[in-house]
């Protein structure tokens, strides 16, 4: 796992905006990756929500998301097009613009220490 100051580990990787080159894509940038335990989880299902609905501050930010978890790029496909037509607390019809890397190996989750030992998710 990476410690404040550390460079961060690069990847490659498939996700639901296309092939990411990381940190490379993202020179000159602040970006937040964050992992999240599981597709169609009603936590992270309105975290997403709210990530969407701050995009424009973000970007004022120059600061890009990207998330991970260990489902499939079909399976995080399907749950944005579910989280798109969902409303909750006057949020709807938001679209998830940040790419979600499908890790089913958990190879980047491993790197950035997002797996705790004995458990299969992040």
């Amino acid at each position: 796992m990476p410690l404040i100051g550390e460079q961060a580990p690069s990847f490659k990787a498939v996700t639901t905006q296309g092939p990411v080159n990381f940190p490379e894509d993202y020179k000159g940038k602040w970006v937040i990756l964050f992992s999240h335990p599981a597709d169609f989880t009603p936590v992270c299902t309105t975290e997403f929500m709210t990530f969407a609905s701050m995009m424009d501050e973000f970007k004022a930010m120059n600061t890009e998301l990207v998330g991970l978890s260990v489902d499939s790029l079909y399976a995080h496909i399907a749950w944005l097009r579910r989280i798109n037509e969902l409303e909750w607390k006057g949020m709807k019809n938001l679209e998830v613009t940040f790419p979600l890397i499908e890790d089913i190996r958990m190879d980047v989750a491993k790197k950035y220490g997002m797996i705790q030992p004995g458990q299969s998710n992040t």
